[in-house]
């Protein structure tokens, strides 16, 4: 039985999810409350094919409900008339919100308060499972304990003075019986481990390296890798968020695989997989309108994202709103960006063992959309998935002037306002790493 956690809120909803034969909430991510909440609910338990949804019902300290249980209590009868089918199942929760920070913090993982709301979510659904596994364990066991008193009773009435005899044989079935359940319960728990793996996508990779890295997990003996077509199947599929509607015909799911690390289950799919990373794009892109923002600078989302991938493969994070500054100029004055990164990533496409393209005379020259040292403007699409710094740069570029930028051979970054600068630079600070194969 599949289950979704809801941790309600009046901003926003945290999201969490559980198969109750595994019985590990996994957080998902977490809902705006901005009118839409009903549909994104509705499509979250249809993606994980349950109707059952499990809200945290806050008390007090006293065990009192409060005005926000009154809350959750409306959502929930709100819910039920937006979600036809909708199972609605309250679970007791006091200071969940408090505990899921504490938990973030002892992972020392950089954490928002959308964060925080799914871990609380996940909170709740694993006390709902524990407590419902443990009322059908009690259920069952009541069950047999009725069984085996009839079945005293009758050998008491038939065998009379052998009575003790037979309950002594009872109470060592009842030794066997508890044993077996303990076994049985040590198989589930490491059952349960082998069961959840964690993926991670790192800022600046590529369709290229996720690809590589889903067909190289291990799910255990009973569900094996990905196989190659369902990888390439899922990146084509198509995924009902509102911020691709707008991309390009063709464009591919490059630049808004939200770089985390994520928790799933051996039998997730690819495209679970990838909706959990699409979230986390969706959740950044609004808590931090980034669409506005982009579109102060002229760029549609898709254009800013783009250029985000370019500056997350240009510049380590303390730089990267001065790379993006020396980009946006280069784009007012009409020049070329003059970026190596994308060359290399219109290389990757077509010859990414470097086979043809063997030196850097000849892969400058490559004709293509994304080689911005041949066309001017921004490449035809994203060169990688950048995270938060890249993203937030192109935001917020600096307030600098530069027109020119390189990484040295120390790893520092030199900038210069002219070509005689910038070639200067290139004497005193690149004579490797300016020379590297692209």
């Amino acid at each position: 039985m599949k289950v979704i956690g809801l941790d309600v809120g009046e901003k926003r909803i945290g999201v969490a999810k559980a198969d109750s034969n595994i019985r590990i909430a996994v957080p998902v991510g977490f809902i705006s409350v901005d009118g839409l909440e009903w549909q994104e609910i509705a499509r979250i338990g249809r993606l994980n094919g349950t109707n059952l949804f499990v809200l945290g019902l806050p008390r007090s300290n006293e065990g009192k409900e409060t005005a926000q249980s009154q809350y959750v209590k409306k959502f929930a009868q709100e819910l039920k008339k937006r979600v036809p089918g909708a199972k609605i199942r309250f679970q007791d929760e006091s200071l969940t919100s408090v505990l899921a920070e504490e938990r973030l913090k002892q992972r020392k993982k950089n954490y928002q308060k959308g964060d925080i709301d799914a871990e609380a979510a996940s909170i709740i659904l694993q006390d709902f499972l524990e407590s419902f596994n443990k009322d059908e364990e009690e259920k069952e066991e009541e069950k047999k304990t009725t069984k085996k008193l009839n079945l005293i009773a009758i050998i008491a009435a038939i065998v009379g003075v052998l009575g003790l005899v037979g309950a002594t044989g009872v109470l060592k079935y009842r030794d066997y019986v508890r044993w077996q359940r303990e076994e049985y319960f040590k198989e589930q728990e490491a059952a349960m481990k082998a069961a959840v793996f964690n993926f991670t996508i790192t800022p600046g990779e590529t369709i290229f390296d996720i690809k590589k890295n889903l067909l190289s997990i291990n799910r255990g003996e009973n569900v094996g890798n990905y196989t190659a077509d369902e990888v390439d199947n899922a990146f084509l599929a198509d995924y009902n968020f509102d911020f691709l509607k707008n991309r390009p015909a063709g464009a591919s799911l490059e630049g808004y695989l939200y770089p985390e690390t994520h928790e799933f289950y051996a039998t997730d799919t690819v495209e679970t997989i990838l909706t959990r990373f699409l979230e986390g794009t969706a959740k950044v892109v609004s808590e931090n309108n980034l669409e506005e923002k982009y579109a102060a600078h002229g760029l549609t989302l898709f254009q800013g994202i783009t250029l985000a991938s370019v500056v997350q493969k240009e510049a380590v994070a303390s730089e990267q709103a001065t790379v993006a500054q020396v980009f946006y100029s280069r784009l007012a004055y009409g020049w070329k960006l003059g970026s190596d990164v994308t060359v290399s990533y219109a290389i990757d496409i077509v010859d990414p063992e470097r086979n043809f393209y063997k030196d850097n005379a000849a892969a400058l020259t490559i004709d293509s959309c994304y080689n911005t040292r041949l066309y001017t403007g921004l490449p035809c699409g994203p060169i990688s998935n950048p995270g938060i710094s890249a993203l937030l740069a192109v935001a917020e570029p600096s307030d600098t002037a530069y027109l020119f930028f390189l990484t040295g051979d120390d790893g520092l970054m030199y900038y210069g306002y002219t070509e005689v600068e910038h070639n200067q630079n290139i004497s005193l600070h690149c004579r490797e790493l300016c020379n590297v194969s692209l």
